[in-house]
């Protein structure tokens, strides 16, 4: 697979979602979704995204992340060349989703994702979303702390806007080597965001780069990206992908899966080359 750029790192330009394997309702069961991630794996996807609070119940936070470490440990390929990236400071509750950006909260919530993937230091990791009850640097600082103690090695910020990640930037320096936020063809608005990524050589991964579950077979509203793929011959996900990686080159879809056929669709995208007319009818 062709690779982009992030960090000290080149990744495949494709990355795995995982999020869909532990969705409460959605989840399929675990060999199902080992299956995935090794079809993704053989494909040359190189960067897989989860997080602690992909779980189906708040009783089990980092579901996600142990899964994606059992997947590694029985993949026989070298795990060692896959950048696992993992989030912290959204929180689950019995009543769905709150968000805590304490350094404490965060220290801590670091310390379970170490045991939860089995690592001595998390490849990736990132603060998943911003917290309005504490000052963004503090939450930021914590991720330099991490950093110091030896228990991560790059950092990334999710869900921020410009200001969020010049912040960021200023504090992290070549440590921040990632933001991620939505962005798809009915999710337009982070377009300052991969701006300012591309301004400052970040990576830029667009979580729910298909529109999201239960959406990604619709592309609802956006003919065009069914006409290119019936044209060409390919998927209208493929064409969506394609049409996001050509955005910038800073820019890695994450799209999630579930299912080996699925990621092994979405990876093709890699290698579809849009034409500038194609580009045009396609932000039109």
């Amino acid at each position: 697979m062709r690779t982009r750029t992030l960090g000290n790192r080149q990744v495949g330009a494709i990355g795995l979602g995982a999020m869909p394997m532990s969705v409460a309702g959605h989840m399929p069961d675990e060999d199902q979704s080992i299956r995935t991630i090794h079809a993704a794996l053989d494909a040359g996807v190189t960067l897989i995204d989860t997080a602690d609070a992909y779980t189906p119940s708040h009783t089990d936070v980092g579901h996600n992340e142990r899964l994606v470490a059992r997947a590694l440990s029985l993949w026989p390929g070298d795990a060692a060349a896959v950048l696992v990236a993992t989030k912290g400071g959204h929180t689950r509750t019995p009543g769905g989703w709150d968000v805590d950006g304490s350094p404490s909260y965060l220290k801590r919530a670091c310390d379970r994702s170490l045991k939860a993937l089995g690592v001595d230091a998390i490849g990736l990791y990132q603060h998943h979303r911003p917290d309005p009850k504490v000052p963004y640097e503090e939450t930021i600082g914590a991720l330099k702390d991490l950093h110091d103690a030896g228990k991560i090695q790059f950092a990334g910020i999710s869900n921020a806007d410009p200001a969020q990640i010049r912040l960021a930037h200023a504090i992290l320096g070549d440590l921040l080597v990632s933001v991620q936020n939505e962005f798809s063809p009915r999710f337009r608005s982070s377009e300052p965001e991969i701006d300012v990524c591309a301004e400052l050589g970040i990576a830029f991964l667009p979580w729910s780069p298909l529109g999201g579950i239960g959406r990604t077979g619709e592309l609802s509203g956006h003919p065009a990206f069914h006409a290119i793929a019936g044209e060409r011959g390919v998927s209208p996900q493929q064409v969506c992908l394609a049409w996001e990686l050509a955005r910038s080159p800073v820019v890695i879809p994450i799209p999630g899966a579930s299912r080996p056929e699925t990621i092994l669709d979405s990876v093709a995208a890699a290698e579809l080359e849009l034409t500038e007319e194609e580009l045009a009818r396609l932000s039109a």
